[in-house]
């Protein structure tokens, strides 16, 4: 048995994890007690990421048109169809579509082969479509991309302000860091802006539910609510700033009164004034945004918003103070820093950086080959997909993401991929939505096995370790494009045999001539440019590792220079900025609404997120089948009020319509939303349900400025799904989505142990079931219970002993709990007594737990209940008793609901005898 240390996979904490190794297995995970992002904690998927590895469900073989080849044939074609489509069409034929998923390494060798080599500009990242407004947001005012806070500010705070963050779920271990803070300092108060009642606001002091889009009049509002208080840090905006006055005139101009921004986001005004009173009065505030801020058409004038705020009052560049950014994935700002989005070069440089292009094709320069870098920016995310729809675009590479659900108005995206001559596809799933449209896939190294370095939300720069064997002839990234990049005539430059040289060079690029005078440090020229800030981006301390250092690398932030050795916690402290002559830029900001207008056809406001238990598009976190109990199916959650008007039930099945396209999902039916209002999951994809993806109904607008897409802002109609019956189906074995039942009008598939889980409802009736289990499963019938009355029938089928297929029709409440027919699906042979309950789907004596609500644990909503009403009225006595709420933390605020409604039920607890009352 060995230990590894390595970062989770997941969002933008970037927690450590120690990783236990039996017999080449990865057998168990726990969170690194050494790490600064987390100090051991981990949330509830990344305490189950030994549970989603293994070979099944893995790409293990190159293909090129829809044929197995060898790799040698598959990197030849690559490089062949590249170059002749180059030959015909120009260099800006070609574009690469990345992800936050990569690697820094694989980020920096992507980049250099398309822009550097290849000569094209069309290369951008799914990071577009998660925090490119907050880096429009931050070189706006700043000069650079850079996040001025660590993780170790919101613990400082006075006040932590949560805006467009549901930072409980999707952040989880930061918000435990938050709750531990609070808990040892009364002081400490925490403030949550969003239109949802999340489970964040468990442990907030105070909630403003504002209008959706509404965000830069709230913060115009706190901005003219602090000049006329006379609240400015008067004498920090002389030293460190301009464009106050003007910041200030947008401000009074849009939001001059409380009275009339608290009508604009529809907000108290008392409740209102009291947040501006917090924040003005306390030097230590951070401000912690999210998605909710950014996925808007006009996002990067959100976070200047939010940003004008801190530096009029000085709230930046101190301890427990700042802007802070939060990122989506483990990996966004790794990626930014090596130029991953199509507006940047390398290492924190732009286009139009002066001197960038000739200093990066120098740096890039071989002795046979000097490269060819664009002169202008490329397309983003959105409009590289218009390209490719219009035939610019001839060919596409894309990296770890899955733009065919992903990307706004998902049936165009489908279309342009389905035209583009050529798309490659590096991909370590077997089963994604984009895999159908790929002319050549690349089976790539997954977690666990890729070895790198990625950059976390508070700059930390950690290593994510390899640790077992890619399966059969996956391979790396990194590797693939310098394979591909030597068969296209660049050996030279890509002659890389282990990570830490391509670390080595981006390291040293990031030092290049970067606005020192000292001539070289760490044998980097660093001699300075006329005219040119220095770039904050700056690693050149960790240049010259070499692998034993680089396999030896403790987490660090950037900047690592030789003045700072040991990194950087916290920046802007001396109150420069990297822009051209040292200071801070406030920007004057039009606050303006969603740009998708509601409409009688339209009439309600679509909000899209993330939701505990599942990451992205869910081709990992499905591999943990207790990872899909908490929220089992694709849902919408609906106000009761908007249900009423819609004729929609509670846990009853409805459609979502917009001018793009329909989300058909299972209705829940919640106070938590604002009327008028729908929440949907982004998670699920035609792998596993019909028609409940999340993109299908937002268009594809953008941030003029960002690119970033209105993904929180979807216009829609909400109307029942009538179906005849409805259906719950376990089948043995690996069934995929192409089985014969998937034609009904709604299908969801929920990976179990040893079986797959369907729900599935139909408009058209069944008049012969028995028929239909014939047409539809192998295998005899061999027990059955029917009545013909109310529609409802359970039967069951058993081979050689064996538990092949289990199907009740009637609504999923009318459900037994699943864990016991679940187990018997792995058993080798049913016993007498288990083949006679089959069709009540338990045990005698066995109790339903019903709903998972602690994942890590796996307790059950039933079971909580119970003990609730037997008298464990705290969170504390249930994890006495059931465990719940005792590891990550992630279920407390939905254990405390259920405490609050359940306290009138429960009995009073009688002390044991020995207790002293």
């Amino acid at each position: 048995m060995t230990q590894a240390k390595t970062t989770c996979p997941y969002c933008g904490v970037g927690c450590g994890v120690t990783a236990t190794i039996e017999a080449g297995t990865l057998s168990a995970v726990e969170g690194d007690r050494e790490h600064p992002a987390n100090y051991g904690r981990l949330c509830v998927k990344g305490s189950a990421l030994h549970e989603t590895l293994g070979e099944q469900g893995r790409l293990t073989h190159p293909r090129v048109d829809g044929v197995e080849v060898a790799w040698e044939s598959a990197l030849n074609t690559t490089a062949e169809r590249l170059n002749a489509l180059r030959a015909e069409h120009g260099n800006h034929s070609v574009a690469a579509y990345l992800s936050g998923q990569l690697l820094t390494e694989d980020y920096y060798v992507a980049n250099k082969l398309f822009k550097g080599f290849l000569g094209t500009p069309h290369l951008d990242t799914n990071s577009r479509l998660c925090m490119a407004s907050a880096v429009a947001g931050y070189k706006r005012a700043f000069g650079a991309d850079a996040v001025p806070c660590n993780y170790e500010d919101l613990e400082e705070a006075e006040l932590v302000v949560l805006v467009g963050s549901n930072l409980a779920w999707n952040h989880p271990v930061l918000y435990q860091r938050i709750k531990v803070a609070k808990e040892r300092n009364p002081l400490m108060r925490l403030v949550v802006i969003d239109p949802r009642v999340t489970d964040s606001c468990e442990i907030a002091d105070l909630y403003l539910g504002i209008k959706p889009g509404s965000d830069a009049y709230l913060f115009n509002g706190l901005l003219a609510w602090m000049a006329k208080r006379r609240k400015l840090d008067t004498l920090y905006l002389e030293r460190h700033t301009e464009g106050v006055e003007e910041a200030l005139a947008a401000a009074q101009q849009t939001a001059g009164s409380v009275a009339e921004v608290a009508a604009a986001c529809d907000v108290d005004p008392e409740r209102l004034e009291t947040f501006y009173y917090w924040f003005a009065s306390q030097l230590h505030v951070v401000t912690l945004y999210s998605q909710g801020v950014n996925q808007s058409a006009s996002g990067t004038d959100k976070c200047n918003a939010i940003i004008n705020c801190h530096l009029a009052g000085g709230k930046i560049g101190l301890p427990g103070a700042g802007p802070f950014s939060i990122t989506g994935q483990p990996n966004a700002m790794g990626g930014r820093e090596v130029g991953g989005l199509a507006n940047q070069l390398a290492a924190h440089m732009d286009y139009h950086t002066p001197g960038a292009i000739d200093l990066v094709s120098r740096f890039w320069a071989t002795d046979n080959l000097t490269p060819i870098l664009p002169e202008e920016p490329g397309y983003k995310a959105v409009e590289l997909f218009e390209a490719i729809e219009r035939g610019e675009i001839k060919a596409l590479w894309v990296m770890a993401t899955n733009p065919a659900i992903s990307l706004p108005d998902a049936a165009r995206v489908r279309a342009a991929l389905e035209k583009c001559p050529l798309v490659i596809v590096s991909e370590c799933a077997a089963h994604t939505d984009l895999l159908p449209y790929a002319d050549i896939v690349l089976p790539a190294s997954g977690w666990s096995e890729k070895d790198g370095t990625v950059t976390n939300s508070e700059r930390r720069i950690s290593r994510q370790r390899g640790m077992l064997p890619p399966p059969g002839e996956a391979r790396h990234d990194w590797w693939i494009m310098c394979e591909v990049a030597n068969r296209l005539g660049f050996a030279e430059a890509f002659n890389y045999s282990h990570p830490w040289e391509i670390f080595d060079e981006h390291a040293r690029l990031s030092g290049l001539e970067n606005g020192f005078e000292n001539g070289l440090e760490n044998g980097v020229d660093n001699s300075t440019v006329p005219g040119s800030p220095q770039r904050l981006f700056d690693i050149s301390g960790l240049v010259g590792l070499g692998r034993d250092g680089y396999d030896a690398l403790a987490p660090i932030q950037w900047p690592v220079t030789k003045a700072a050795p040991h990194g950087t916690a916290r920046l802007f402290e001396d109150g420069k900025f990297a822009t051209a002559n040292g200071r801070a830029k406030l920007l004057a900001i039009t606050p303006q609404g969603p740009e998708q207008a509601l409409s009688t056809a339209y009439p309600l406001r679509l909000n899209t997120g993330r939701i505990r238990d599942q990451w992205h598009t869910m081709t990992r976190t499905a591999r943990s089948p207790r990872l899909m109990n908490h929220r089992a199916e694709p849902f919408m959650d609906v106000h009761p009020e908007d249900a009423h008007t819609a004729g929609v039930m509670d846990q009853g099945l409805a459609v979502l319509t917009a001018a793009k396209g329909e989300f058909r999902a299972r209705v829940r039916v919640s106070n938590a939303q604002r009327r008028g209002e729908v929440f949907v999951p982004i998670h699920w994809t035609d792998c596993f349900t019909q028609q409940a993806r999340s993109s299908a109904l937002i268009d594809s607008i953008t941030d003029p400025l960002s690119g970033q897409p209105e993904s929180k802002h979807g216009a829609v109609a909400l109307a029942p799904l009538a179906t005849d019956w409805q259906a719950t189906l376990l089948v043995a074995g690996g069934a995929t989505e192409s089985t014969p039942w998937c034609t009904s009008a709604y299908w969801t598939r929920i990976p179990m142990r040893g079986c797959q889980r369907w729900q599935l409802a139909h408009t058209q009736s069944v008049n012969d079931w028995l028929a239909q289990l014939k047409e539809w499963l192998p295998g005899e019938v061999a027990v059955v219970s029917q009545d013909p009355t109310n529609a409802r029938l359970r039967a069951a089928c058993v081979e050689n002993g064996q538990l092949r297929w289990w199907l009740m029709v009637g609504p999923p409440n009318e459900l037994p709990g699943l864990a016991w027919l679940e187990a018997r699906f792995n058993e080798a042979a049913l016993s007498d007594t288990h083949r006679r309950r089959l069709l009540a789907g338990c045990d005698d004596g066995a109790a339903d737990t019903g709903p998972v609500v602690c994942s890590c644990h796996q307790v059950g909503q039933t079971t909580i209940v119970n003990a609730i009403r037997e008298g464990d009225t705290s969170v504390e006595a249930l994890g006495a008793r059931l465990a719940c709420g005792t590891q990550c933390g992630s279920c407390i605020p939905e254990l405390k609901s259920l405490i609050e409604e359940e306290r009138p039920n429960a009995r009073t607890k009688q002390p044991l005898a020995t207790e002293v009352v």
